[in-house]
């Protein structure tokens, strides 16, 4: 499990999957959220710009990130 320090409120969805190296793009970020690949706290998300605060967790191809 990978873990992401928030250095604001909240990050968005799409940038925290580029943060942590799941995706290369923006835009495969985006592909992958579309397709409903992503999950945030067990549930499919659909929207890149969902905002991620402290304690959600990301699943994505097998990898898990927390929001700290």
């Amino acid at each position: 499990m990978q873990s992401i320090k928030l250095k604001d409120e909240f990050i968005k969805l799409g940038q925290a999957l580029k943060m942590a190296g799941l995706v290369e793009s923006g835009a495969d970020a985006k592909y992958m959220i579309n397709d409903g690949l992503v999950k945030v706290n067990g549930k499919v998300e659909i929207q890149r710009g969902k905002k991620l605060f402290a304690g959600d967790e990301v699943e994505y191809n097998g990898e898990v990130i927390r929001i700290e």
